[in-house]
């Protein structure tokens, strides 16, 4: 009675989702239970509501989606203005995410808020768009139609009829698993930026809730970012992203990626890598190869040459653990021949010091002034992968082979030539400049020891590919042949960084055992996206699929009995799966027990992925920390169906690889 007594405590910071793996080990042997009957959810279970406030908020909310869909105004493409509050309101309902019971006040007040502005648009108006202060928006992404909201705050000497081009800057929030869209709108109408420089405008991503700003959570910020230039006059040159804890994360592997895009960038703690910080390789079992090499995604030391194309100011309290982040990068930093600007609070923990905040702010401020070099002369891009190809004026068109680092550093040198180095890359365009060519001048390109000269027409970039390790100039960098282009490079995950569609089979199985992990595994898929990313998939009958769908990445459930799109491509595959089993070159396993995952062009639409029986493939990992938010599965796997999601990785993994750059099963397919 004791134990038990002693256990309620932590059996409530359980449901709170705020507790380690270790943690729930203790507590599932302390209570004399198996581990996965507490096992934690991303988002955690909120506190019950009264009836009275669900059935009055759920009447309140329905009526506000009664309102949406009769509006017939000119004004449209304002809805999402509206529906972010419906939204909230009705995913804290249907999802348990009111966590305190001011969260049922705060739903209200939005639910008034939404109808207030339903209202003015019936009427023609929208002042929020040009009103000062703290402002919630909202915008339909393209990935799946979503309402996804985020948050302004505009300077008091703001006015839309003033021909001004406005710095922005970008501010990532840190970790909450409970910050539900009531919370986080409640947020923008009531709580002032971190910083907020003068004659700027500040935006608050919702990150698509708490995934450190990776994979949708990053698209969400450049969506964002896209919407609001579309709504204001952003200058371009004068755009920073800045984070703490996990929005430092963000704004480490966010200002890599997308460094040509910043004049600053400013991460304050978080963390930069996996292995070091979760001090993997003690733990067991240890990471697969191929996620060891999908790390390269969002792992930022490997890719720090990014940084030489902008400004870099690190903050870390002197006694946070998170120091670690900016300690890597300082070391990552001077093996490129760099030097970190890590700014250190004396004396603090996870916070950020005063007087080093105003010097952190201080050096933002002078670097957002002078702005970014669009057409800066030189420029160096160092990347893993063809999703992450570009550098102001400099992109990547070819690998060649994945998952391997590829660097390019490029300068371009008076009198129209450029200097051009490479490593593991095979095809290059060289942009547009600030003096544009006119169509009547020679270029020189020296490239790998090599020189080239070319005489591209008016304003056209240059193309470069390499045959047989010898460069060429080409008119085009599309080949007749399939290979891995950007965006159109695997692994799996990356069919859910563009618009994409569920197809559900509408025919019988090839057995029972494999009907029902369909059923089973392509639900909890479709709940997890909504609930670890905040938006509602689209989801289709393979009957109802037309030539019209095949311009998004398709994501097809079922088999080649009971998928008919599957049955169309099943021809097409490096894979073959019958009812007798699944064979790859010389491997085979058992149709009843194993089923292949995998993404591939789409044969019908080579300019979109299809993906078989898979969606994003860390949902399991949604509650532990961000750093464990990684990409789990490569571009192909087999799994045996008799191994439980929870239990997957590894051992439920019979085999998988990444295809080679021809989307081809490699020599040494499987170890790649």
């Amino acid at each position: 009675m004791r134990l038990m007594l002693c256990a309620f405590p932590l059996l409530e910071f359980a449901i709170s989702g705020r507790y380690t793996l270790r943690m729930q080990r203790f507590l599932a042997l302390l209570l004399g239970i198996p581990l996965g009957a507490l096992a934690a959810s991303a988002p955690p279970a909120g506190v019950p509501i009264s009836q009275k406030d669900r059935a009055e908020l759920s009447a309140a909310a329905n009526a506000l989606k009664s309102g949406i869909d009769d509006y017939k105004g000119g004004q449209h493409q304002l809805l999402p203005d509206v529906i972010i509050f419906y939204n909230a309101v009705r995913y804290a309902l249907d999802d348990q995410m009111f966590y305190q019971t001011k969260d049922v006040d705060s739903a209200r007040k939005l639910l008034a808020l939404g109808n207030e502005r339903l209202a003015q648009l019936k009427l023609g108006k929208h002042p929020w768009t040009t009103t000062i202060g703290l402002v919630p928006r909202g915008y339909r992404s393209r990935l799946d139609d979503s309402v996804i909201p985020y948050g302004l705050e505009v300077p008091a000497n703001y006015h839309p009829k003033a021909h001004q081009k406005w710095r922005l800057d970008i501010w990532l929030h840190g970790r909450n698993n409970t910050l539900s869209e009531v919370r986080f709108l409640t947020d923008r109408l009531y709580r002032k930026s971190t910083f907020a420089p003068k004659d700027t405008i500040v935006l608050h991503p919702y990150g698509r809730f708490c995934n450190a700003y990776k994979f949708a959570g990053e698209v969400d910020v450049m969506e964002a970012l896209r919407h609001v230039q579309l709504h204001y006059g952003i200058d371009r040159q004068r755009i920073s992203v800045r984070g703490f804890s996990m929005g430092g994360a963000g704004a480490w592997h966010i200002g890599a990626h997308h460094a040509g895009h910043w004049a600053a960038i400013a991460p304050g703690a978080g963390f930069v890598e996996t292995a070091v910080y979760q001090n993997i390789f003690a733990k067991k079992p240890a990471p697969t190869w191929w996620e060891q090499k999908l790390w390269n995604l969002y792992d930022v030391p490997p890719i720090a040459a990014n940084f030489a194309n902008t400004t870099t100011v690190a903050y870390s309290g002197e006694i946070d653990k998170q120091k670690q982040a900016a300690d890597l990068m300082a070391s990552a930093f001077k093996r490129e021949g760099m030097e970190l600007t890590h700014l250190i609070g004396p004396k603090v923990g996870h916070k950020y010091e005063p007087k080093t905040k105003l010097e952190v702010a201080r050096r933002v401020d002078a670097a957002a002034n002078k702005g970014a070099i669009s057409h800066a002369r030189k420029v160096r891009l160092t990347t893993f992968t063809l999703r992450q190809n570009r550098m102001k004026w400099l992109s990547v068109w070819g690998l060649e082979q994945h998952w391997k680092e590829a660097r390019v550093e490029a300068e371009y040198v008076d009198d129209w030539q450029y200097r051009v180095k490479t490593q593991n890359v095979t095809a290059l365009k060289l942009g547009q400049l600030e003096v544009p060519n006119q169509g009547t001048t020679n270029y020189v390109i020296k490239i790998d020891g090599q020189t080239l000269k070319t005489k591209p027409k008016r304003n056209a970039p240059i193309l470069l590919r390499k045959f047989e390790n010898r460069w060429e100039v080409v008119l085009s960098l599309q080949q007749n042949s399939l290979v891995k282009l950007p965006g159109l490079q695997g692994p799996i995950d990356d069919a859910f960084l563009d618009r994409f569609l569920i197809v559900k089979p509408s025919g019988k199985p090839m057995n029972a055992v494999l009907g029902k992990w369909v059923d089973r595994e392509m639900n909890e898929a479709i709940t997890q996206w909504h609930r670890q990313f905040r938006g509602n998939a689209r989801v289709i009958s393979d009957t109802h699929l037309t030539q019209k769908d095949f311009s998004q990445n398709l994501i097809l459930w079922g088999d080649p009995k009971s998928n008919s799109m599957i049955a169309k491509i099943a021809g097409h595959l490096p894979i073959v799966w019958t009812q007798k089993g699944i064979q790859l070159k010389d491997k085979s396993w058992p149709a009843d027990k194993f089923v292949p995952v995998l993404i591939y062009p789409n044969p019908f639409n080579l300019r979109h992925y299809i993906v078989i029986n898979s969606g994003f493939t860390f949902s399991e990992y949604g509650h532990l920390s961000n750093s464990m938010q990684n990409a789990k599965l490569p571009d192909y796997a087999v799994l045996d169906m008799r191994v439980p999601i929870a239990k997957r990785i590894p051992k439920g993994i019979a085999h998988a690889g990444f295809f080679g750059e021809r989307w081809e099963l490699t020599r040494s397919e499987g170890k790649d």
